[in-house]
C-alpha cells in the first residue's frame, strides 16, 4: 500500500482528505515537510491544502511546490468546511481560542459574537490547536470535526463557521512519472515565472484566451529575490494531452523566464470542459501537410 504524506498532525482536514485516496496515511507537523517526505522517497504521495473559498491560495503550498525538485498533482479532492471548538472536560470559561491562520479567518465573526473578548492565538494547524488544548495551554481550539477523535477533548459547538458554503480544495501529489491519462474534465497548472517588463501578464493571458482556454485559478507569489519580481501560478480546464493546451503551454514557455508544469489530472467535480480541440488538429495537419509540399 503507497504512503501518503499529509499535513498533519492527526485530526487536520487533510487527514479528512487524504482519507479519500488509498493508502497509509503518515503525518507531517507542516506542508513543506510532508512535500519533502515525497521528494526524499519516504512516500509515495502527499496531500496538501492548495486553495480555500474564503481565504484564498495556501501561501505555504504554492511556496514548497517551486522549491527544490519538481513534483506533479495527480488527482484533487474538494471538502466542505466545517469547524468544531473543542474543550477540554469541564470547561466553564474560555479566555483563548486556537487554530490554523485560515480556520481563524473563516470564524472570525462566530467567535466574536459567541465567545467576544477571548484571545485568539495562531498554531501551525487546527490539530495542533487541539493537542495544545489538551496539553492545557489554552482553553479551546477551532478543528475539523475529526479531531475530536483523536483527542481527550469535548465539542463545545459543532457547524461552525461565517461563509456557509466555505470549501477547500486539496491536491495529490507525487513525483514526475506517467500523467493521469485525460479524462475530458481535466485542470492543468502550471507555475510562471515572468520577465519584468511592462504587459508581459497580459500577455500570458492572451495565450489562453486565444485558445478559448478557461482560467480557473491565477495567483501571485513573490520570487523572494529581487523586489517585485513574481511567480504567477495558473490553474486552467484541460488536459496538457490536448492539441490547444500543449499549444498554449509552449506559447508560455516563450513568455517566461522560467516555467514549471504542476500537473494534469482530474477535477474534483468532473464537470465536462468544453474544448476546441477539432480546430487545433486539423491546423497542424495543415501545416504539416505544408511543410511536406502536399498542399497549399
Amino acid at each position: 500500500m503507497p504512503r501518503i504524506a499529509y499535513f498533519g498532525p492527526q485530526g487536520t482536514f487533510t487527514e479528512q482528505a487524504a482519507l479519500r485516496f488509498e493508502g497509509e496515511l503518515v503525518p507531517f507537523e507542516t506542508i513543506p515537510l510532508a512535500i519533502a517526505a515525497l521528494r526524499k522517497g519516504e512516500t509515495e504521495f502527499a496531500c496538501v491544502p492548495i486553495e480555500n473559498s474564503v481565504e484564498g491560495a495556501v501561501p505555504a503550498t504554492l511556496d514548497a511546490l517551486i522549491r527544490d525538485e519538481p513534483v506533479v498533482a495527480v488527482a484533487e479532492t474538494v471538502l466542505d468546511v466545517r469547524f468544531s471548538v473543542l474543550v477540554r472536560p469541564g470547561t466553564t470559561e474560555i479566555r483563548s481560542v486556537a487554530s490554523h491562520p485560515h480556520a481563524l479567518a473563516q470564524v472570525r465573526e462566530w467567535i466574536a459574537a459567541t465567545l467576544p473578548g477571548v484571545t485568539s492565538i495562531a498554531t501551525s494547524s487546527t490539530a495542533a490547536a487541539a493537542a495544545a488544548v489538551e496539553r492545557g495551554e489554552f482553553d479551546a481550539a477551532v478543528t475539523a470535526p475529526v479531531a475530536v477523535n483523536h483527542y481527550a477533548l469535548d465539542e463545545y459547538a459543532t457547524d461552525v463557521l461565517d461563509v456557509a458554503d466555505a470549501r477547500t480544495r486539496f491536491l495529490l501529489l507525487r513525483r514526475p512519472g506517467a500523467l493521469p491519462a485525460p479524462t475530458g474534465a481535466d485542470r492543468t497548472s502550471v507555475v510562471v515565472t515572468t520577465p519584468d517588463r511592462m504587459g508581459v501578464l497580459s500577455e500570458l493571458l492572451t495565450e489562453l484566451a486565444l485558445r478559448g482556454i478557461n482560467l480557473t485559478g491565477l495567483e501571485s507569489r513573490p520570487t523572494k529575490g529581487k523586489l517585485g519580481e513574481y511567480r504567477f501560478y495558473i490553474d486552467v480546464e484541460g488536459h496538457i494531452a490536448e492539441p490547444r493546451i500543449g499549444d498554449a503551454l509552449a506559447a508560455l514557455h516563450r513568455h517566461s523566464r522560467e516555467i514549471r508544469f504542476l500537473g494534469s489530472f482530474p477535477k474534483a467535480d468532473q464537470r465536462p470542459v468544453e474544448a476546441h480541440n477539432a480546430e487545433f488538429t486539423a491546423a497542424a495537419t495543415w501545416v504539416d501537410a505544408v511543410r511536406k509540399g502536399e498542399t497549399g
